[in-house]
């Protein structure tokens, strides 16, 4: 990290105000020296699919076969035989899976919509399953059919779903130094919000958990997903956590559990953005730059001083910095002020902001690689928050489920631009998804070249 660690520039013990500063004193931030990117050098001839196994292999699909016919029998035990149910195979779950990954290339909410005579409908898809088996399936669809004795957890239906998609997250990609805590964009489907009365609006279920990610900033890889329940009891509910910075600390800590020790610099944004935390997670060698907001940060601990506006305005690029240790907090004017907290990045160290109209704006080097990878993130939302399965259950833990799904075909996609198979035949993401949704069903071979 930046070797203004190694020189005792202010005690530990109180805040010290560093001048305003105009000369620009170099960059010496040290880039993380392991290996970043795909684990696994896939062929130039892997399909779609391929990639997307990569995440979601056939023994999880299995798996959700067994467990969708043992939910099956369970529920036919229960409320009586259903003569038309006829128990899913390996094909049909994964042309199953391509049907509802289809809503996310048509943003059609209504994956029924493939059966019917209107503008949605598509006859070769159609063709691979009747609706009524496919209805058959989604009745019965699970991925843990049961609750087990110890299970306590709300999320018991998916989460083991969750932890396998994890697993291969961690093993198919290794992220750069740099990353994001955020909650990633999802679009709302644009024909429904259109074309629905306001009754319909207002009967529409507000979703009861909230999505968080660790991604790489360089490439929008989704390293890491966390959900919360936003109802419940127990220790990770909402009746435990009584307010949202305490809240949102808990799902950072959640977030960086297995990035300890790796040198890694997070960015974070307000809600997450607190003293308390970065000291936390600095011992354990993960480093951080936040955006700081007097109503919506943790501020304890941080200087009054710093945290009020003066009555006169700066001029625009003026900055002030405090220090504690290697904690920086820095108050930046830009027709506004705004605040920033990091132990990153030397406070001696200058970077400046480019703006269309006003050209150069001078600025420390944390405003600039802040403002840099939290412009990444959202053109990586403006791009890929569309392409998210637009079928909307009722079930809370098969809106996690289909949130997952999205996301591993997003990840799956960002592989599929660093291989070798990009090169053979360049996919955009739509196009990528469509071809995936017809590897699923049986339509397409299995090769890009094709």
């Amino acid at each position: 990290m930046a070797d203004y660690r190694t020189r005792a520039l202010r005690a530990k013990c109180s805040w010290g105000l560093l001048p305003l500063l105009s000369i620009a004193l170099g960059r010496d931030m040290q880039p993380s020296n392991s290996f970043t990117g795909p684990t696994r050098k896939m062929p130039p001839s892997a399909s779609a699919v391929d990639f997307f196994q990569l995440f979601v292999p056939d023994n999880v699909l299995k798996n959700m076969v067994v467990q969708t016919n043992m939910y099956a029998k369970k529920f036919q035990e229960r409320f009586g035989s259903d003569g038309a149910w006829v128990e899913v195979t390996l094909t049909e779950m994964k042309a199953f899976l391509g049907y509802m990954i289809s809503t996310s290339i048509s943003h059609c909410e209504s994956v029924l919509s493939i059966w019917s005579g209107g503008f949605y409908s598509n006859r070769s898809l159609a063709l691979v399953m009747s609706q009524a088996r496919f209805e058959k399936i989604l009745k019965y669809f699970h991925v843990v059919a049961f609750r087990s004795s110890q299970t306590t957890h709300g999320l018991y239906k998916v989460q083991p779903f969750l932890d396998s998609l994890q697993n291969s997250f961690d093993a198919a990609f290794r992220p750069s130094q740099t990353q994001v805590l955020h909650e990633p964009l999802i679009d709302e489907d644009p024909v429904f919000i259109a074309t629905c009365t306001e009754r319909e609006l207002r009967k529409r279920k507000k979703r009861k958990f909230s999505l968080w990610v660790r991604q790489c900033s360089s490439t929008g890889f989704i390293i890491q997903i966390y959900v919360h329940l936003k109802e419940g009891g127990g220790p990770d509910g909402l009746d435990a956590l009584k307010n949202k910075p305490q809240l949102h600390s808990m799902v950072a800590r959640s977030l960086c559990r297995n990035a300890a020790g790796k040198n890694y610099i997070i960015f974070t944004g307000p809600s997450i953005t607190s003293l308390t935390l970065f000291e936390e997670f600095e011992k354990q060698g993960i480093y951080c730059c936040g955006l700081l907001s007097v109503r919506k940060s943790d501020c304890t601990g941080l200087p009054l001083s710093m945290l009020t506006n003066p009555a006169t305005p700066p001029a625009r690029g003026q900055y002030q910095i405090k220090m504690k240790g290697n904690m920086s907090l820095i108050c930046w004017y830009n027709k506004g002020h705004f605040r920033f907290l990091t132990n990153a990045y030397s406070p001696v160290q200058q970077g400046v902001i480019i703006k269309r109209k006003s050209g150069e704006i001078p600025c420390p080097l944390a405003v600039e690689a802040f403002a840099a990878h939290l412009s990444y993130i959202c053109r990586y939302d403006d791009k890929y928050s569309k392409y998210f399965i637009s079928h909307k259950p009722n079930k809370t833990w098969q809106q996690v489920f289909w949130f997952a799904i999205s996301i591993a075909i997003n990840n799956a996609y960002i592989l599929y631009k660093m291989s070798d198979a990009y090169h053979v035949k360049r996919y955009s993401r739509a196009q990528f998804g469509e071809r995936l949704v017809r590897e699923l069903l049986g339509l397409e071979d299995a090769s890009p070249t094709h």
